[in-house]
């Protein structure tokens, strides 16, 4: 049997749930034999392949690179899931809902984009008019809750999408949750 093609992306979010993915310690180790992890932040792929198997979807859609890269995402996997709070239900990020992206601008900078080391104008995401969970956007197979998800809930889950099955949050409870 070849092995699966796994993704993990970090849109808008704090980094937990990556975190969480690699608290899985050895677990992750013996779950690699399983799968070739494709694209990630963790690693230095810079193109998100076709025939995705399998992506773990970190963090809201706050901006227009996060629009254009989900879509993409979509596209090219064949099981998306939403991994954490934020990719879920938007959380956090979905704070500055209640500002306009002119008021954002106007207190983190001054009115003014910032530039320098960060960019010109035309080098920076444009932020989109609402921060959106994934599932708003493009559709999404697994939805897993958490901030951030535990090692555990991951494990039990990724374990059962490399195993073709239908992946439960209670199942992560075969796994000592």
């Amino acid at each position: 049997m070849s092995k699966r093609k796994l993704a993990t992306i970090w849109l808008d979010g704090c980094s937990g749930c990556h975190m969480s993915f690699l608290d899985m310690d050895e677990r992750l180790v013996e779950l690699s034999a399983q799968f070739d992890l494709v694209y990630s932040p963790l690693v230095d792929f810079k193109i998100f392949p076709e025939g995705v198997d399998i992506a773990l979807v970190e963090g809201a859609v706050s901006s227009d690179a996060d629009l254009h890269k989900i879509q993409m995402i979509r596209e090219r996997t064949k099981v998306l899931v939403s991994l954490g709070d934020c990719a879920v239900t938007g959380n956090v990020p979905t704070l500055r809902n209640s500002f306009s992206v002119a008021a954002i601008l106007e207190k983190g900078h001054g009115g003014g984009v910032p530039t320098g080391h960060l960019g010109s104008a035309d080098s920076l995401p444009r932020l989109l008019p609402h921060v959106r969970p994934v599932h708003e956007v493009v559709s999404v197979d697994v939805f897993v809750p958490g901030c951030p998800p535990s090692a555990d809930v991951i494990y039990g889950v990724l374990s059962d999408l490399l195993a073709g099955r239908a992946p439960s949050i209670a199942s992560a409870t075969r796994f000592g949750v």
